[in-house]
């Protein structure tokens, strides 16, 4: 995912839902609500390129296509969805037992536009690495950091984003707005769209013989919530072990979102578990009282306090001592830069929106959420809280510019289709199904630790690497940590678990260096976990 979406940070657009193609190749936009009861195909198209990867040429094919999904009744003529992927072959290997990567953002309702083109695809669209990108003409380079030498990859839009459409045979243009609401209760929701992915990878897996290749799932923020999910549908419910799961920016525990308390009180981990990233922001803006030299040292001091001092003076609650207060807002300030008259007002308390618009109020400036490198001038200076991300606003326009060019001109694929950066998903339905529990036993913020403990204890050699920017506000690297420090399993699984962090945001390879090293650690990862050559 690229943006987590949750409280006041809803943005995603309306977009219409409607079918993409009309017997053998796209159908234009504007015929796209009319020809739902036309019979529906996939479509793919094949071409040839080649790009060098930390100084190595390789030649590849890549397919731009669809694959359609069926509801319970797979027999029945009737597709569901059409989800569009970009899947990219080495050439000149045996494809059959190289590893293989599925891909996808999160949001709910993002499209993978931003790893494909920002991290791990053959070609890497150029920004600017913590300022507002300018306008068009933008650049696309070759990606000399493609994951592509390691292993395959399937680069995939979820349903009702990007080029994916919902799909519904109804003739009659009065009745197609209500079929295709009921049809997105079959997608749009935390169980159904592991369960649509699910369906993806096994038809993938057959329509291209890849079966008996290593296989990995890589999900970036809901894109982990998903992979959890997904990691144990596959697992337990499809036979398809998996050698490893890839963790980017990950949020398992909705409850450990640093806005969700100011509509939780009591709830107070949240707090504890953003302080690092406070504390890596504020050093970042130099905005300390006492600048460190070093970022990650300072780190270390910040997550001790954050789970023993500062977490005993919030359980305490109204209980607490004056004095030990004064003490704790002392040193807030000192990890934050935040004024002390200002943590004094918010008990304490300041949720990730507060923080990003007061940490720099004196210079009129909004920090971003995604990456927290980025700023911006504040919409209005009397605001409680960020309005927007200025993160998101600096490379936005350059990733989908870009994806929409590079698509038709070198793909061959989507000419007369809109291209939707974000679909229109909601209502999500967040009710997840827990192992072990029926649904709605407890109401709770969804939370899907619990998959993916069972992925791996009923595959107990499935590795998992996590990894995260220090400058992440949307999904904090230690609150990440700290769920996979609590995840149900045996202690001795925790050795499966690897990590990996960078002086980045959400979007880790928006910054060219740590774009780098997060190939380097992920194309280790799969080599020591391939089984091919051990």
């Amino acid at each position: 995912m690229r943006k987590l979406v949750l409280g006041s940070m809803v943005a995603l657009g309306c977009l219409a839902l409607a079918p993409a193609w009309s017997a053998d190749k796209p159908a234009t936009e504007k015929h796209e609500d009319t020809s739902a009861a036309t019979p529906v195909k996939a479509h793919k198209v094949e071409t040839s390129g080649s790009v060098s990867v930390e100084g190595k040429k390789l030649d590849y094919k890549a397919i731009a296509g669809t694959i359609l999904l069926t509801g319970k009744d797979e027999d029945k003529d009737d597709p569901t969805a059409s989800i569009f992927y970009v899947a990219y072959i080495k050439s000149g290997v045996d494809s059959a037992k190289r590893p293989l990567t599925f891909l996808y953002n999160g949001g709910p309702g993002s499209s993978t536009v931003w790893l494909h083109m920002g991290a791990f695809g053959p070609k890497r669209v150029v920004t600017l690495d913590d300022e507002h990108t300018p306008a068009a003409p933008y650049q696309l380079i070759d990606n000399n950091y493609s994951l592509l030498d390691a292993s395959d990859l399937v680069f995939i839009d979820a349903p009702g984003t990007g080029f994916s459409r919902l799909l519904v045979n109804e003739k009659d243009k009065a009745k197609r707005a209500a079929a295709m609401k009921e049809r997105g209760k079959e997608f749009y929701g935390v169980d159904q769209d592991a369960q649509a992915f699910a369906q993806f990878i096994t038809r993938f897996l057959t329509e291209y013989g890849r079966w008996n290749s290593p296989k990995y799932l890589f999900g970036e923020s809901y894109g982990t919530t998903r992979s959890a999910v997904l990691a144990n549908v596959l697992t337990t419910q499809q036979s398809v072990d998996l050698n490893g799961v890839i963790l980017l920016s990950q949020i398992l525990s909705f409850a450990n979102d640093i806005d969700a308390p100011q509509y939780n009180p009591g709830v107070d981990q949240p707090y504890a578990l953003a302080l690092p990233t406070y504390a890596a922001t504020a050093w970042y803006h130099k905005k300390l009282p006492n600048q460190p030299a070093q970022l990650e040292p300072f780190l270390k001091e910040v997550e001790q306090f954050a789970m023993t001092d500062y977490t005993v003076a919030l359980a305490a609650g109204a209980t607490l001592d004056p004095e030990r207060r004064r003490a704790i807002i002392a040193k807030l300030h000192d990890y934050t830069g935040l004024p002390e008259s200002y943590i004094d007002k918010a008990n304490l308390r300041v949720f990730g929106g507060e923080f990003e618009k007061t940490l720099q109020d004196s210079a009129d400036l909004t920090t971003g959420r995604l990456d927290t490198r980025f700023s911006g001038p504040s919409m209005d200076p009397l605001e409680q809280q960020s309005a927007y991300d200025p993160q998101s606003a600096a490379i936005s326009s350059a990733y989908v510019s870009m994806f929409n060019d590079y698509a038709r001109r070198t793909l061959k694929f989507g000419d007369g289709m809109t291209f939707h950066e974000f679909g229109d998903v909601y209502p999500w339905d967040w009710k997840h199904a827990a192992p072990g529990l029926p649904p709605g036993f407890f109401p709770s913020s969804t939370n899907v630790m619990s998959d993916l403990a069972v992925a791996m204890k009923y595959n107990p050699q499935l590795h998992v690497l996590l990894s995260g920017g220090y400058y992440d506000l949307a999904t904090p690297y230690f609150a990440a940590v700290y769920e996979m420090r609590h995840l149900p399993i045996p202690a001795k699984l925790q050795s499966n678990i690897e990590y990996a962090f960078f002086p980045s945001g959400h979007m880790v390879y928006a910054h060219e260096e740590s774009l780098k090293k997060l190939h380097d650690v992920t194309a280790a990862f799969i080599g020591r976990t391939d089984n091919v050559s051990h």
